[in-house]
C-alpha cells in the first residue's frame, strides 16, 4: 500500500494547526481563568483569615473590655457599700447622740424640776415651821422669836473657838465706812436688839463698828454676820437643813440595811 505523504504531510500539518488554535484560543484562556480562579480564591482566602484575625481579635478585646468592665463595676460596688455602710454607722451613731443628749436633757429637766420642787416644798416648811415656832414662843414664854434668835446670835458669837473669833476680829477691824460690816436677818431688828448685838460685836473687836442692817426673808428667822469674806450665821433653816440631810428615822417593823 502506497502511503501518500502529501496527505500524511497535510494531516499533520492541520494537526499542528489545531493543536496551536486550541492551545491558543481555548487551553490557554482556560489555564488563565484557573489561574484567575485561583487567585481569587487565595485572595478570599486571604481575606477571610484576615476577617477571623480581626474578628479574634475583636473578640479578645471584647472579652478584655467584659472583664475590665465587670471589675469596675465589682470595685463601684463594693465602694458603695462601704459608702452605704459608712453612712448607715453615720447616721445610727448621730441617731444614738441625739438621743443619749435628748436622755441626758430630759434627765437634766427632772432633776431641776425636783431640785426647784424640793426647794420650794423647804423654804414653804421653813416659813411654816417659823411661823409656828414663832407662835409657840409668843404663847409659852412670852417673848417673840427675833428676841431669841439675837439671843442665841450673841450666845454664838461669844462661844467661838479662838481660832474661829481670831478670824472674826480681823475681819471686824478690816471693815470700812466703804465697806461696813454686813447685817442680814429674816426680819427688821428692833433698835433694842440691834445695839444688843452692835455692843457684842464692838466688844468683841475691842473698837467701835460701822454696821450695815439689811432684811433677807431666806434666812428664816436667822441673822448673818458678813465682813471681809467672814461669815457668822444661825437661823431656823440650818436646823431644818441638817434635818433633811440626816437619814430617816426607820419604819416600825423594818430594819435600817
Amino acid at each position: 500500500m502506497l502511503i501518500d505523504w502529501f496527505t500524511v504531510s497535510a494531516q499533520v500539518l492541520n494537526f499542528l494547526i489545531l493543536v496551536w488554535l486550541m492551545k491558543r484560543f481555548l487551553y490557554q484562556p482556560v489555564l488563565n481563568a484557573i489561574a484567575a480562579r485561583e487567585a481569587k480564591i487565595a485572595a478570599e482566602l486571604k481575606d477571610a483569615a484576615e476577617t477571623k484575625a480581626r474578628a479574634h481579635q475583636q473578640q479578645s478585646q471584647f472579652e478584655a473590655k467584659n472583664q475590665a468592665f465587670d471589675e469596675q463595676r465589682a470595685a463601684l460596688l463594693s465602694q458603695a457599700t462601704e459608702a452605704a455602710n459608712a453612712e448607715r454607722a453615720r447616721l445610727l451613731a448621730q441617731a444614738r447622740q441625739a438621743a443619749e443628749a435628748a436622755s441626758a436633757m430630759r434627765a437634766k429637766a427632772l432633776l431641776s424640776e425636783h431640785q426647784h420642787l424640793h426647794t420650794q416644798i423647804v423654804q414653804r416648811t421653813q416659813q411654816q415651821v417659823y411661823q409656828i415656832s414663832r407662835q409657840v414662843l409668843a404663847d409659852l414664854a412670852g417673848s417673840c422669836l427675833e428676841q431669841q434668835a439675837c439671843e442665841v446670835f450673841i450666845q454664838r458669837l461669844r462661844a467661838l473657838d479662838p481660832t474661829a473669833q481670831e478670824a472674826l476680829v480681823i475681819a471686824l477691824k478690816a471693815s470700812t465706812a466703804d465697806e461696813p460690816v454686813l447685817l442680814r436677818s429674816a426680819f427688821e431688828l428692833p433698835a433694842a436688839q440691834r445695839a444688843a448685838i452692835q455692843a457684842a460685836l464692838e466688844a468683841a473687836a475691842a473698837q467701835a463698828l460701822r454696821l450695815r442692817f439689811e432684811t433677807a426673808p431666806e434666812l428664816v428667822s436667822g441673822i448673818e454676820l458678813s465682813a471681809k469674806g467672814v461669815k457668822l450665821a444661825w437661823s431656823i433653816a440650818q436646823y431644818l437643813d441638817a434635818l433633811a440631810a440626816s437619814p430617816p428615822a426607820p419604819q416600825p417593823g423594818t430594819e435600817r440595811p
